[in-house]
């Protein structure tokens, strides 16, 4: 049995819409596992993309994506309660609350860049700043000896003054559409203009084609990249659009912040030790949770 057809088996016995993640469970529950061919490491997301593949690629293809926020897919042609879907999926858009979104964030830079990220809370700022959109939700760094570079390399790059090391600043919503989509994005802007590269990220972002053209339309014009996080499947988040490499650090507005947020001084603190003793003291960041810790810590925010 293929996965693919290990998918629409399910979907057929229990005549509802599911996410990968309760497909693959019942399939674990029925047993449907151990007639698979091959099992990899990650089946929820071989199954997510198999069906994403299938849909944009097959124009027979049995599968339909039935809400947008859950990414709940069902069988084309089979009846289901559209209604119903669309009451869970605001109800679980109700249950939390952006900053929720953090550790998926943290999840999806950490693995798909080796990015560590930093929270920046708001309310921790100067009384003369805060409200202002100066704050980014969150900011990161990327330092390549903890990643791409062996440290002798890296410390020869430092020596010669261009280590490189890349700054990062995203801004967090939860819904992401045509009513606020201005303002969202220039917010965005205007929060990430220090960084190397700047992001907007959401766990629902409107599939509507007029609105995708308008907000790849924006991406490009001011550089912000577009991050959509899954929250079902913390491994099926992805960049829509990336965002416009900044080679000029603005160090005025990094001091401004540093100045107005502890939060973010100490992110600066932790980068430069880090960067001196070639170490990353992930301790000092954001932890990032593993995909188990990710999926026990949304379910109880339902």
């Amino acid at each position: 049995m293929t996965y693919l057809q290990l998918t629409k088996k399910v979907m057929e016995e229990e005549k509802k819409p599911l996410t990968v993640e309760e497909l693959w469970n019942i399939a674990l529950q029925k047993g449907y596992d151990s007639q698979l061919s091959s099992v990899g490491n990650t089946p929820m997301k071989t199954i997510g993309s198999l069906i994403y593949v299938s849909m944009r690629d097959d124009e027979n293809s049995p599968f339909v994506k039935v809400d947008s926020y859950r990414r709940k897919f069902y069988l084309v042609g089979m009846p289901y309660d559209e209604e119903k879907i669309m009451e869970e999926s605001k109800e679980i858009v109700k249950s939390f609350i952006e900053r929720d979104l953090h550790p998926f964030l943290s999840y999806y830079a950490f693995t798909a860049w080796k990015v560590y990220t930093k929270t920046i809370y708001h309310e921790q700022s100067s009384k003369s700043s805060y409200g202002q959109w100066l704050h980014p939700d969150v900011v990161g760094i990327y330092l390549p000896f903890g990643a791409d570079w062996k440290t002798e390399v890296f410390n020869v790059s430092k020596e010669i003054g261009s280590p490189y090391v890349r700054f990062y600043s995203f801004e967090l919503k939860k819904e992401l559409g045509f009513s606020k989509l201005r303002e969202y994005f220039f917010q965005a802007v205007s929060n990430s203009s220090w960084a190397n590269y700047g992001y907007i990220v959401a766990a629902d972002i409107d599939d509507d084609p007029s609105f995708q053209y308008e907000l790849n339309r924006l991406s490009r014009a001011f550089g912000i990249g577009v991050i959509k996080l899954d929250i079902e499947d913390p491994n099926l988040s992805e960049t829509i659009y990336p965002a416009r490499y900044n080679p000029d650090l603005d160090w005025d507005t990094m001091n401004k912040l540093s100045s107005e947020n502890p939060n973010f001084r100490d992110f600066m603190v932790r980068v430069q030790r880090d960067v001196h003793n070639s170490e990353i003291i992930k301790e000092r960041y954001d932890k990032v949770f593993s995909i188990e810790e990710l999926i026990e810590y949304m379910n109880k925010k339902k």
